[in-house]
């Protein structure tokens, strides 16, 4: 079975603009196929940093004194880089999401294609499951998680279903889920829906939003002038967030103006947007929703 089969992977690997001897991080590692490709551009005096949370990635652990794996949320990356020494790197690059691994693997729960513990931990040692999720938020929680990172205009009434059927009994599987809202579930919309669903308890188990902010925060302060930031993202709720980051570095509020009306910014104009090929969504249909966006320091 392949762990997972790189998106985009000459495009976002070329978005870094590799130097020979620079220092590179790749902060989702998963099957190593972006560290290896970003490996091959590197000369003997390069270096790359990788970051995975989730102890099945160390199984593919590249041997080359060129690389080292660090197995932690990305979330930490500065905290980690400097117990390394490093203080400034020349890129960056993230692709966002769940692995191809995590998805194909029954008892991690991510999917809905099979009858599995309801679990969706990136970090097998996280405390916060989908099970809790499920069977502990009160209905006014779960449907704000269901409506803001599900994006479901039907929320309250799927959180009403959820709390009604584990009142009978616990919620302990992905099945069992999809049978007490099945009533939302229509033939034609089905996967789509459950998609949604899976994705906004996902999303509040592994704090992906928060995640992706602390990290990005960081990463001005990491990257030399015109180092490269190079991301992908699945969705629109993390695709707004990187949008957002790389035209006013931060999240809350609009930059300060300069003088003439330009808004000071850490980075440059951000490069065009790059979506997959046809092709590659053919190969790789899990590609089909991915947007890629570069964008260098100033």
């Amino acid at each position: 079975m392949i762990y997972h089969n790189p998106v985009l992977l000459k495009e976002s690997v070329d978005g870094l603009n590799i130097d020979h001897n620079g220092i590179y991080v790749d902060v989702t590692f998963g099957g190593g196929g972006h560290a290896k490709e970003i490996l091959k551009r590197l000369g003997n005096n390069g270096k790359l940093y990788a970051f995975d949370q989730d102890e099945d990635a160390l199984k593919n652990e590249i041997d080359d004194k060129r690389f080292t794996l660090i197995n932690s949320n990305f979330r930490y990356i500065k905290k980690f880089l400097r117990i390394n020494g490093v203080t400034k790197v020349n890129g960056i690059l993230a692709d966002l999401g769940v692995s191809s691994h995590q998805f194909d693997v029954p008892k991690r729960g991510f999917s809905t294609r099979f009858d599995a513990e309801l679990d969706m931990r990136m970090d097998l040692n996280g405390e916060l499951s989908a099970f809790q999720v499920v069977n502990f938020y009160d209905e006014s929680k779960l449907s704000n998680i269901l409506h803001h990172y599900g994006e479901l205009r039907n929320a309250k009434l799927i959180a009403s279903a959820i709390v009604a059927a584990r009142k009978k009994k616990p919620i302990k599987t992905s099945f069992q889920l999809k049978a007490a809202i099945g009533k939302f579930l229509p033939p034609n919309k089905e996967h789509k829906i459950l998609a949604k669903i899976f994705q906004a308890i996902r999303i509040e188990v592994n704090q992906e939003l928060e995640v992706l902010k602390e990290f990005l925060l960081q990463t001005t302060d990491l990257l030399t002038s015109r180092g490269k930031l190079s991301i992908i993202s699945y969705h629109s709720l993390e695709d707004r967030l990187v949008k957002r980051f790389y035209k006013f570095g931060s999240f809350d509020s609009e930059p300060k103006k300069d003088f003439y009306g330009n808004f000071n910014t850490p980075f440059k104009k951000p490069e065009k947007l790059i979506v997959p090929t046809f092709e590659e969504i053919k190969i790789n249909n899990r590609a089909r929703s991915a947007k890629l966006r570069i964008v260098a320091k100033k």
